[in-house]
């Protein structure tokens, strides 16, 4: 065997006392085929003097040299080569150890031929040694003059020659070690070529585990492992991983070079296309843009926080480039700074009887809330400055709560904004998104500000009670600093970052429920509640303002047409049940189309709509109105309900029949209050049997069933309490009951007449049915004075604090036929 002809030897910075190491390019060794290194091992005994190595492993077959520095080493070396024996050599487990014990070197160590001896020019002696043959090393015998221990060969598992797989592996493991020792070196044709025409297996995956695997750790893994086939599956995976970290090391080397490279070419194109320019004698863009912002920033009205934070933005927007992603971003905050109206404020007009009038004009009724702004206006005036309030307008559907705000603000000479919180569940709706994310922008609040150009806009906060909340946030909360007086005049909006002052801005919240909305949002707002209309108001808005503008919307010259009272009754009684408005205008508007479908065929119009024309163009009445239905039978009684479109009357009916396991039975898709409201009747009127004149024996022989009619509707609330009281007790009694007569009303154990809601909504709903006389609790008398005398007219209020007295108002002494 033979040394490969050319040996590069690359040294550490410093030599100083560090020996036995060395980075040296692959000495190839030609080989046969089948041989396995192990000639003239048979020689050497059970004992072998041990060279230890620092951070180098030897492998069966492969030559490298050593720098041998430690005086212990030399003599070895000069013993070996004296008497022409072999060594033993072993890697240490700790590199800085100057006096290795057998604990400090690994126990699996090489049989190694000294081939050469090289006395280098700067005094230090370079030795090539080859391994041949595996041993496990059992102990140190002797440590003096140099160390001896006492060894035991290892002999070599391998596959058979038929063994293809193996074969395969072999060959992925020569392809892979050319390829590592092309990444990290610029190895010389001939070694590559060597290695590609070595045939003898063991050599290659020794060499590669020698001299392409850097950690001595892992080398000294590969050469404990007996199997030459699991070694070389070993020595490919860690191959592998090798060569993936190399490749991703210069893909990363790669791409800052490229990025380096594209920066440079972008910067000389750059001051090119400067150059150009002002060749041209034109200016930059971005100096251009730059120039026009510093000229609007001028205008601002802002304070001195506000123009410092300004000056650091578009200072930062001038260093950018313009081709950078960051640039078009810094100009759209900039520009929403430099667009927001700071300090600009709309002039209010104190004209009240103007405002008033405005208000009359476009919305009928709703005197609370038209009195709330003449108010405002009216203190606005004398003391100049004043916070806006936070209204919240409360109310079923479709009675003017939205189309207010802008009457409100005309009236007020401000500007009009509404935004629609329904369904709304990110919190940066309200806030702004943060300036990091991409795509951010400020809150709806900010953007609606920077819309109107001024800082007082009356802004309608649309159904906030269908606000949501889920993981993004809860909009409700980031509400509470903008409709907080005594926070919103420093309002931080996310993606603004600067304090906004909100606090002249009039707010104006509508909602339907107010279950919905959160307490502390509650608390920040001044509650008016937007009640239904009664037929007459219905009929005024149709007349004043549904009808004219459908008129002017189909296209129908108002001097052509007229409609008939009776015939707008019809439409509000027959064919809508609402509390609002909205069905109504949709009524009118379908009459609408067939008299302009009429005009336009050149057919003949009617010139009055009246009843018969309503009934043709409408179809057949889609709603019966509620009607009184008489006294004649014993156990029913009216009671009066409120619900979305208004109030309405309802019937609750008693009856009683013969069983030996009597119960009660509730029906007519009744919720849980009032199934425990029907209980809690029951059990008064069975405690109270004598003073009603029951006989208590019935109790114990009758069934009782109670019903409310029409079973499809859901039906739940306290206030038919009263009602199901004095329709068990005309049950009992056979006693009629007073005729014209509703009443509403809680009831207790101790038969007390609580008081409930909705009072105005249920007198009208009597006052449609034919009602005359009502029967309230005591505590709901402040409810109808705040009533107008016009809605009470014809109609008789009985005040009751308990059910004693609701019985003696409400039952006869005659007798029911039935």
């Amino acid at each position: 065997m033979n040394n490969k002809k050319s040996i590069r030897i690359y040294k550490s910075d410093s030599f100083d006392d560090i020996d036995d190491t060395i980075v040296a390019v692959p000495i190839l060794m030609e080989c046969d085929k089948d041989e396995d290194f192990s000639e003239g091992v048979e020689k050497v005994g059970d004992t072998l003097p041990i060279l230890p190595l620092r951070n180098m492993v030897l492998f069966p077959g492969v030559a490298m040299p050593v720098i041998a520095g430690r005086s212990k080493s030399m003599r070895l070396i000069r013993n070996a080569v004296l008497k022409k024996m072999m060594i033993g050599v072993c890697c240490q487990t700790d590199s800085t150890v100057d006096e290795p014990g057998f604990d400090d070197l690994y126990h699996v160590g090489v049989i190694a031929e000294i081939m050469r001896v090289l006395e280098m020019p700067d005094g230090t002696t370079t030795v090539i040694i080859q391994g041949k043959k595996r041993f496990s090393l059992k102990s140190l015998t002797e440590t003096e003059p140099f160390l001896v221990g006492k060894i035991e060969q290892l002999e070599e598992t391998r596959s058979k020659k038929t063994d293809r797989e193996f074969e395969a592996l072999a060959s992925t493991i020569k392809d892979l070690t050319i390829k590592m020792l092309s990444s990290t070196m610029d190895p010389p044709r001939d070694l590559i070529f060597s290695i590609r025409n070595n045939q003898n297996i063991l050599y290659l995956i020794n060499f590669s585990s020698c001299n392409v695997i850097t950690d001595a750790a892992i080398k000294q893994e590969l050469l404990s492992i007996n199997d030459l086939k699991d070694r070389a599956y070993r020595l490919l995976f860690i191959l592998n991983r090798e060569y993936q970290l190399l490749e991703l090391k210069a893909s990363i080397q790669m791409k800052t070079h490229e990025d380096i490279n594209k920066q440079q070419k972008e910067y000389f194109l750059q001051q090119q296309i400067k150059a150009i320019q002002k060749e041209l004698g034109g200016d930059n863009i971005n100096d251009i843009e730059v120039a026009e912002l510093r000229g609007k920033a001028k205008k601002k009205k802002w304070t001195k926080e506000v123009g410092e934070v300004f000056e650091k933005e578009i200072t930062k927007l001038e260093r950018l480039n313009p081709q950078s992603p960051d640039y078009s971003m810094q100009v759209q905050y900039v520009q929403t700074i430099v667009n927001l109206p700071w300090g600009e404020y709309s002039k209010d007009n104190f004209n009240l009887k103007r405002a008033e009038r405005i208000l009359n004009r476009d919305h009928y009724g709703m005197d609370k809330i038209k009195e709330r702004i003449i108010e405002h206006l009216a203190v606005l005036k004398l003391k100049k400055d004043l916070r806006s309030p936070i209204i919240c307008l409360y109310g079923p559907p479709g009675v003017g709560k939205t189309s207010l705000g802008k009457s409100i603000a005309e009236a007020l000479n401000r500007k009009y904004v509404r935004i629609s919180l329904g369904g709304l569940h990110d919190e940066a709706e309200i806030r702004g998104h943060r300036r990091t994310y991409i795509g951010a922008m400020a809150g709806r609040i900010i953007e609606n500000i920077k819309k109107t150009g001024t800082s007082n806009p009356v802004f309608v906060l649309d159904e906030i009670d269908k606000v949501g909340n889920d993981f993004k946030g809860d909009p409700a909360s980031a509400l509470l600093e903008a409709l907080d007086p005594e926070q919103n005049e420093r309002f931080h909006d996310n993606y603004l970052d600067i304090d906004y002052d909100l606090s002249k801005v009039m707010f104006i919240a509508t909602a339907n429920n107010l279950n919905t909305i959160s307490q502390p949002l509650l608390d920040r707002m001044e509650l008016i509640e937007v009640s239904g209309y009664i037929s007459e108001e219905k009929m005024q808005i149709a007349l004043r303002h549904l009808i004219p503008k459908q008129m002017d919307f189909h296209g129908i010259q108002k001097e052509k047409i007229g409609f008939d009272k009776q015939a707008v009754r019809l439409i509000i009684d027959s064919y809508t049940r609402e509390s609002g408005v909205r069905e109504l205008e949709k009524k009118i508007a379908k009459v609408m189309r067939k008299i302009a479908r009429r005009i336009a065929s050149d057919e003949k119009a009617p010139s009055v709509i009246t009843t018969e024309y309503i009934r043709e163009y409408l179809g057949a009445e889609e709603y019966t109105p509620d009607k009184y239905q008489g006294n004649q039978y014993a156990g029913v009684v009216t009671g009066l309900a409120w619900t979305s479109a208004g109030g309405e009357i309802l019937f609750v009916e008693t009856s009683l029949s013969k069983s030996k396991s009597p119960k009660l039975t509730i029906t007519g898709n009744l919720g849980d209050v009032m199934k425990e409201s029907a209980v809690i009747a029951l059990e008064y009127v069975r405690s109270h049997a004598d003073a009603f004149g029951i006989d208590e024996s019935m109790f114990e022989s009758r069934n009782v069933h109670i019903h409310v009619p029409e079973g499809a509707i859901p039906k739940d609330g306290p206030s038919a309490g009263i009602t199901m009281a004095t329709s068990l007790v005309s049950a009992f009694t056979k006693r009629k009951v007073c005729k014209n007569l509703a009443m509403t009303g809680e009831i207790t154990l101790r038969g007390k007449a609580l008081p409930v809601g909705g009072i105005k909504e249920k007198i009208l709903a009597a006052k449609r049915a034919g009602i005359k006389y009502i029967i309230l609790s005591e505590e709901n008398k402040k409810d109808i004075n705040e009533i107008k005398a016009e809605y009470l007219k014809g109609l008789t209020f009985r005040y009751v604090s308990d059910i004693a007295d609701v019985i003696s108002y409400a039952l006869l002494k005659e007798t029911a036929k039935e």
